[in-house]
């Protein structure tokens, strides 16, 4: 299933994955953020399980927000 996450509270507009059967997510890409941090987070993460992504990138902040797009990520493979 082809997703279109929008984020709130961040640099990144949306992200968007493919989240397979099996619960792998693939084709990761962020809309706006810091490209070069986004695109390793993105190779990093491609074929890891939702759960596991989750569990790594839940809670990471950036700055004085209360979120970052790791964190951001973390919901967005969670949602549906």
């Amino acid at each position: 299933m082809d997703i279109t996450y929008k984020t709130t509270g961040v640099c990144a507009r949306t992200i968007s994955f493919t989240k397979n059967e099996d619960g792998t997510i693939t084709n990761i890409s962020f809309d706006g953020g810091c490209n070069g941090n986004l695109k390793a987070i993105s190779k990093l993460c491609d074929g890891m399980k939702a759960e596991d992504i989750a569990a790594k990138l839940s809670g990471n902040i950036c700055g004085m927000k209360n979120t970052s797009c790791a964190d951001q990520f973390a919901k967005a493979v969670l949602s549906k």
